[in-house]
Parts: structure tokens; C-alpha cells; sequence
């Protein structure tokens, strides 16, 4: 009797277990031996533009590089600058002009989509040295150190990759006021945390820059540029 009770037992919950596979099945739920994590859903964005900015009558020109905010990191994305290949061929200036343009333009829908989006908004322009600074220095209409980190990162990076650079993935950058450009660097981690400041890298000895109207009005000891009469 017990042997045959057990027996019913068993097979009422084989029977169970059938009907608990069929139901699960029935709803569109596939079974799996392989352990599925419960945590939620992944947000990773694919950072990868698969469409054809080139092909837009507004994009046609000089392919350019500039680095974009995807995944809380800094990523490159390929663009064309409207400006003709003769106005940025050994012209840093007319190359940094273009790409600036770039960060400051929204992200198209196919970027948007990849999840890239920039930090740097206007108003903002950039132009040459002043008197005295080492070759190569750009000026921003605003002091590099006034904007928020992630639109400096991306200025830096973008600038250290082109011909606009200092070499070395640096780039010379300086503000409106008569301060003395820096050497910002373009690193690894920088692009992995753009949100931190840009490293400066050492001065060089030769080429020291003179601000054009003599001040020295709030220039550390450091790089407070020498007069040079």
C-alpha cells in the first residue's frame, strides 16, 4: 500500500512538472540549463555610427576626427569639414576652426542613435597665438580652465589628433587673456574619464610665450612667460 501510495505521489508530480514545462512553453518562455542573470537590463550604447555623414551635401569636404562623449567615455567619429583641402593643408588654425565647428554642431540622428553626444556649446571661437607664444599656440575666446572638463576633453583630444597639435598628442592652448598657453595632453585615461581635468605636460625651455600686452595679471610663478623686452 505504501509502495503504491508513493508510487501516485511520484506520479502526480511527474505529472505536474509536465504540465508546469507545457504552460511555461505555451507562454513563449524557453527553458534554459545555462544560469540567466536577474540584475537589470544592460545600458551599453553600441558607439558605432554605421550611417553615411559623407554622403550629405552638407558634410561634403575634408575628412576630419573629432571625439564625442559615448558610454561616459571620450570616442572618435569620422566627419567631413566643409572648409576646401587648400584652407587647412598646413593651416592649424583654419584645421582647429573646422573642428571646432564640429564639436560644436549637434550630433546627427545616426550618432544620436549610437549614443554620442557633446559637451562643448557656444559661444566659442579659436584663432592663433599672440605675440610671443611658441609656434603652434592656439587661443580660445574662453579660458580653457572656465570650461567644463568634458568639452575641454574633447577640445584637446580632437586638436592633439589633427594637424592643429603640438605633436605627441598635445596640443598648445591658451585663453583671451594674456596667461601663457599650456601643453595639454591627450592620454589614454583622459579618453576613459573625460570628466577629469587634462593633464599639462612640461613647457618647453625654447619658445616661451609673451602675452601681447605685457600683463602677467594672475600667472603662477611656473609659467609666468619671461619678458623679452
Amino acid at each position: 500500500m505504501r509502495r503504491r501510495t508513493f508510487g501516485r505521489k511520484a506520479g502526480t508530480g511527474v505529472l505536474a512538472a509536465a504540465a508546469l514545462t507545457a504552460l511555461v512553453t505555451g507562454c513563449g518562455i524557453r527553458t534554459t540549463s545555462v544560469p540567466v542573470d536577474a540584475g537589470a537590463a544592460p545600458s551599453r550604447v553600441p558607439c558605432s555610427v554605421t550611417g553615411d555623414n559623407a554622403s550629405t551635401p552638407a558634410a561634403q569636404g575634408v575628412p576630419v576626427r573629432v571625439f564625442l562623449v559615448c558610454g561616459s567615455q571620450l570616442e572618435a567619429v569620422d566627419r567631413r569639414t566643409p572648409l576646401p583641402d587648400e584652407k587647412t593643408d598646413g593651416d592649424p588654425v583654419a584645421t582647429a576652426e573646422g573642428l571646432l565647428t564640429q564639436l560644436l554642431a549637434e550630433p546627427s540622428d545616426d550618432e544620436r542613435q549610437a549614443g554620442f553626444t557633446t559637451a562643448v556649446h557656444g559661444p566659442l571661437v579659436v584663432g592663433g597665438g599672440h605675440r610671443g607664444d611658441p609656434a603652434g599656440t592656439l587661443r580660445l575666446s574662453r579660458q580653457p580652465e572656465d570650461l567644463p572638463p568634458v568639452a575641454l576633453s574633447q577640445i584637446v583630444c580632437t586638436f592633439a589628433g589633427s594637424s592643429a597639435g603640438a605633436g605627441d598628442r598635445t596640443v598648445l592652448l591658451g585663453g583671451p587673456g594674456p596667461y601663457a598657453p599650456k601643453r595639454y595632453q591627450c592620454t589614454t585615461e583622459l579618453r576613459e574619464r573625460p570628466e577629469s581635468t587634462p593633464p599639462t605636460a612640461t613647457p618647453q625651455a625654447t619658445g616661451t610665450a609673451t602675452p601681447s600686452d605685457g600683463a602677467t595679471g594672475g600667472a603662477s610663478p611656473a609659467t609666468t612667460p619671461t619678458p623679452t623686452g
